[in-house]
């Protein structure tokens, strides 16, 4: 417990300063996370992660997610084109090798690279949104997916009792679930009375219902190929926590959904 909260608070101090400060460094950061999110993601599905198709997938999270705008280099390609690019090169990889590398390898460094990605990059773009309120959209999405972890952790455990989903994570409650909604919602709510008129309530309301909603079938997804695999932890980057993916599960699924969906009224 007591390594679990000194990693929570240099952790949190690091990744909140950055996030406050924005520009190159926090999507640097952001860059780092995604790079390791893939490594652990390999290591995971027992594919090498610094084989040679593997490096397609590092090559595919890095176009996603580098600050390329900031570094000053223009990138024209469009998302359908670049996903579609990768999957054309992980499909080219089956005929090259013949088949030593399978088309059920290469479909899921090619899931992991669009799911790693997008979720990473969609992170770094909402604290560089084009109406200068990049950090306000940023702080809503983490509060409102703390608040719904939170709650669902504190509400099922006090009243808890009807299972959400025990054969993939036993833990969890109809009860909890619920209970992370509504204090999702609460917290959206907060941000919006105190948004000088740039969130409506109505997207306010919509915003921590979905951020609760999809954060945690966020969390269930992980749940799931994880149990697949056998492990508890994604990694161990962060002692007492495990790894990035453990950390990040809601946010790589909340952050694409909700600018995906034009939810963020700008």
């Amino acid at each position: 417990m007591k390594q679990r909260l000194i990693t929570g608070i240099i952790a949190g101090v690091l990744f909140l300063g950055l996030c406050f400060a924005g520009g190159l460094w926090y999507h640097l950061l952001i860059f780092a996370m995604s790079l390791i999110g893939f490594y652990e993601f390999a290591k995971m599905v027992k594919i090498s992660p610094f084989g040679g198709t593997a490096i397609l997938g590092y090559l595919g999270v890095a176009w996603f997610v580098f600050p390329w705008n900031l570094s000053g280099i223009a990138i024209q390609f469009t998302f359908i084109q670049v996903i579609w690019t990768l999957l054309f090169l992980f499909l080219v990889v089956t005929v090259m090798s013949k088949n030593k590398t399978n088309i059920q390898q290469v479909s899921l460094l090619f899931l992991g690279t669009v799911y790693i990605g997008a979720g990473f990059a969609y992170i770094a773009e909402s604290r560089s949104t084009p109406d200068g309120h990049g950090l306000f959209w940023t702080f809503l999405l983490f509060a409102s997916i703390w608040a719904s972890d939170a709650g669902a952790y504190f509400v099922g455990k006090k009243l808890g009792k009807i299972k959400l989903w025990p054969a993939i994570s036993p833990n969890k409650t109809v009860e909890g679930a619920l209970g992370g909604v509504v204090i999702a919602v609460l917290v959206s709510i907060l941000f919006s009375l105190f948004s000088d008129g740039i969130l409506p309530l109505g997207n306010a309301v919509l915003i921590g219902l979905v951020s609760a909603v999809i954060g945690q079938l966020g969390d269930l997804i992980q749940s799931a190929y994880k149990r697949v695999y056998g492990i508890k932890d994604s990694g161990s980057i962060l002692p007492g926590h495990g790894g990035i993916l453990d950390r990040c599960d809601s946010w790589i699924i909340v952050f694409p959904f909700v600018h995906i969906w034009g939810l963020l009224p700008y």
